[in-house]
C-alpha cells in the first residue's frame, strides 16, 4: 500500500466516525433520560400510593363523618 493511501485513511476514518459517534451519543443520552424519568415517576407513584393508603387507614376516605349532637 502506498504511503499516501495510509495517510488518507488515517485522516478520513475519524471524520467518517464523528457523525456515527454523535448519533450514538444522542441515542444513549435519550435512553438515559427516559430511564431516569421513568424511575422518578415510579417513585412519585409509590409515594402517592403510600399516602393514599395512609389516608384510607385513617378513615378519611369513604366514610361519612359522624356528628354527635
Amino acid at each position: 500500500m502506498e504511503w499516501y493511501l495510509i495517510v488518507i485513511m488515517v485522516l478520513l476514518v475519524p471524520i467518517l466516525l464523528l457523525p456515527v459517534a454523535f448519533v450514538w451519543y444522542l441515542n444513549a443520552s435519550g435512553l438515559y433520560r427516559v430511564i431516569r424519568d421513568a424511575r422518578q415517576r415510579a417513585k412519585r407513584r409509590a409515594k402517592a400510593l403510600r399516602e393514599a393508603e395512609f389516608v384510607r387507614e385513617k378513615g378519611v376516605v369513604g366514610r361519612a363523618a359522624v356528628v354527635k349532637e
